[in-house]
């Protein structure tokens, strides 16, 4: 194996290297998506605590999951500028290796802490009795896999770096595939496995990370893309700085969006309980709406990473510039789709007519923004990319909890469920100007348009970058 680095994507023409990333991440998202939609779907046959308690566990475990979010975009940021540098195949292994001991480290940290702290923590929620107990149950399992996650994310991003989507995409497939067959047997017991209930859940979803976490370590070593081998290159400190410097901020920008929803949620709780119901079932439709988008920030992260470090801006920005037209052309035909078909989606996922009316509303009205999110989650990308992760979070943090949250309730408190949706559509679009806005002070667009220097220097007074 030659000690240059072989994996470049700054020679590959850029709508062909976007489409050979997003394409297969786009499966592996999806997948992850449907591990929850099953657990929900088979302890909901367990008994309403368990049911219950997937409602106070899962938005805690997206907050803490933002961690390996997070630390996977400082590791393909150094690594696919390390990369496009044309640095020796050796440093980037070994950088990757750096990143790998480190995030499991914090990683087996984080799972204590949460481990120790979930009895009080799911009581201050509101957790009580039986679902309190069926949280406890989880808890423990689903922490003892986390670490498996910060490294397995990690390793994916090592191989998106590169500039290979299929690897991290099986890996995601294959846990979820895992995953969801392993549940149901650990839940109601099956043969000599006996049932365990909410625990199952936990129990099925640790084997499944630590399977597929096993074998993408495998790969990782055998493809040469970690190693431990001592060479010239960056130092241990070094490494570990420009990932976090880019991986904390990352961290916080992916914890907000659950944050906020999560207080966008009790506003509407203030109508009933019919539309807490309706609005959940709306959000796990857009979900699934939203894959592309996170598929095309899977895509343009080492893209522009790469070309940043190859000193080639050009195409960055073109980059950069066919993933907002894809967020554009995307977010609309979604939109359309969601307007024709709210109601009959609306009925399947609800088994009331009230909830499936308040859920046709939101897809129906919020849909049509969908593109304004779409460009704020590209932005995101590119602008942790090109190390200028504290502009990602300033803007996340700018459409939730300047836009989002506050429109939320004061819509409801003067419109009822109709303010919520406005809210949600202002959000958007107001994110979508500030994405544009931050994408062109940073120099990822070639276009200059007056109208976007005003919400670009307030962000830039919120972020204030100190890296180039």
């Amino acid at each position: 194996m030659s000690d240059a680095a072989p994996d470049t994507l700054t020679r590959t023409p850029v709508a062909r290297a976007l489409l050979k990333i997003s394409a297969p991440m786009s499966l592996g998202i999806l997948g992850v998506l449907l591990i929850g939609l099953a657990d929900a779907y088979f302890l909901a046959r367990v008994g309403e605590a368990e049911l219950a308690a997937i409602g106070f566990v899962y938005p805690v475990i997206v907050a803490v999951s933002a961690f390996s979010i997070g630390m996977s975009a400082g590791a393909n940021t150094a690594l696919s500028q390390a990369i496009g540098r044309e640095a020796p195949r050796p440093h980037v292994a070994r950088m990757t290796f750096y990143a790998t001991g480190f995030g499991a480290a914090l990683g087996c940290a984080i799972a204590a802490l949460l481990a120790l702290s979930a009895p009080w923590l799911f009581a201050a929620l509101g957790a009580r009795g039986a679902v309190l107990d069926a949280v406890l149950a989880y808890i423990p399992w689903w922490a003892a896999s986390f670490p498996i996650l910060v490294v397995t994310m990690i390793l994916n991003a090592a191989f998106r770096a590169a500039g290979d989507g299929a690897t991290p995409s099986a890996m995601m497939v294959l846990t979820a595939v895992l995953n969801i067959a392993l549940t149901p047997l650990f839940v109601f017991g099956w043969g000599p496995i006996a049932a365990f209930g909410m625990a199952g859940a936990g129990i099925a979803t640790l084997i499944a990370r630590a399977i597929a976490g096993a074998v993408v370590l495998a790969l990782a070593i055998r493809r040469g893309r970690l190693s431990a081998a001592r060479c010239e290159g960056p130092s241990l400190r070094a490494s570990i700085a420009e990932m976090t410097s880019v991986g904390l901020p990352a961290a916080l920008s992916r914890a907000i969006n659950p944050a906020g929803m999560a207080l966008v949620t009790a506003a509407v709780a203030t109508v009933g309980d019919q539309a807490v119901a309706g609005f959940g079932a709306a959000a796990r439709v857009q979900s699934v709406t939203l894959v592309p988008f996170f598929a095309l920030s899977a895509g343009l992260a080492p893209i522009v990473g790469q070309a940043w470090g190859a000193e080639l801006p050009d195409r960055a920005r073109e980059a950069v510039r066919i993933g907002t037209w894809f967020a554009v052309a995307y977010g609309l035909i979604a939109g359309l789709a969601l307007w024709v078909f709210a109601m009959p989606l609306a009925q399947l996922m609800t088994d009331s007519g009230t909830a499936a009316e308040f859920t046709a509303q939101y897809l129906g009205i919020v849909g049509w923004s969908l593109a304004g999110y779409g460009l704020v989650i590209a932005a995101n990308a590119a602008l942790t990319a090109r190390s200028r992760a504290a502009w990602a979070l300033g803007l996340s943090l700018t459409r939730i909890g300047l836009f989002y949250v506050p429109l939320a309730w004061l819509g409801v408190s003067l419109f009822g469920y109709a303010g919520i949706l406005a809210a949600a559509v202002i959000a958007n679009a107001m994110g979508a100007w500030l994405a544009l806005s931050a994408t062109q002070v940073n120099d990822l667009t070639r276009a200059r348009w007056r109208f976007l220097t005003a919400p670009a220097a307030a962000m830039q007074r919120l972020s204030r970058p100190r890296h180039g």
